[in-house]
């Protein structure tokens, strides 16, 4: 019997390529996707994406969508119980396990399994250790295609912003720069692949700078 997942969904390239090695493996069932959407906003934390297009994304896969809000000044506290709230909701419809496309940071890792652990379930990792520079150009290689939301600035400059997430891109970045943008140099927005039935359709605004630091490409529906 396959393992019940509920996948943690950032709508990022990194998502896109787990998502498709979950749905691989044949020892789970994804059964949806959970993102947590900043209120006010109304967009994806940290991502800066529309909560409009990611519900398209959620519907050229097929997928059910779970939206977990989180207020503007959200402390971690409030975080979590938001987020608890929503996992024990799915665990009560069988599932088991949350699925995550991280990559390297440890940190984080042990984070989310002491959280999961905590209300009785299990994190899966696709992707966990897998070289970055393979894993970027196996995305591209695979179909996947993504635009970059959201630079910060401090790592990386801001022009790459808006940009195409593909090989000239890679062929620019900086040494220092991690090609997933897995230290958090930049963040992206998965739009067609072999998850998607159908490419989402959209258009590119203008390049919006908050803080001071990060670049945020505008991405509006179609």
């Amino acid at each position: 019997m396959k393992e019940k997942v509920l996948f943690s969904w950032s709508s990022g390239k990194d998502s896109g390529l787990a998502l498709h090695e979950l749905k691989k493996d044949g020892c789970y069932e994804v059964i949806g996707l959970l993102t947590t959407v900043t209120e006010g906003y109304d967009r994806i934390s940290m991502h800066g994406v529309r909560s409009g297009l990611l519900a398209l994304q959620a519907e050229n896969m097929g997928m059910f969508l779970e939206r977990v809000y989180i207020p503007k000044e959200s402390s971690n506290e409030k975080y979590e119980t938001a987020m608890k709230e929503a996992l024990l909701r799915h665990k009560d419809k069988g599932v088991s396990a949350i699925g995550f496309g991280d990559l390297f940071l440890e940190d984080l890792k042990a984070y989310r399994e002491k959280r999961l652990a905590e209300v009785g379930l299990n994190a899966v990792f696709p992707l966990w250790k897998r070289d970055t520079k393979v894993l970027s150009r196996e995305f591209i290689r695979l179909g996947f295609k993504a635009v970059i939301t959201c630079v910060d600035s401090q790592i990386l400059d801001g022009k790459f912003s808006g940009r195409e997430f593909d090989e000239q891109f890679l062929s620019e970045l900086p040494g220092h720069v991690d090609p997933c943008g897995e230290n958090g140099e930049f963040h992206s927005f998965v739009y067609d692949g072999p998850i998607f039935k159908d490419p989402v359709r959209f258009k590119k605004g203008g390049v919006v700078i908050r803080d001071n630091r990060f670049h945020y490409c505008e991405l509006v529906t179609l």
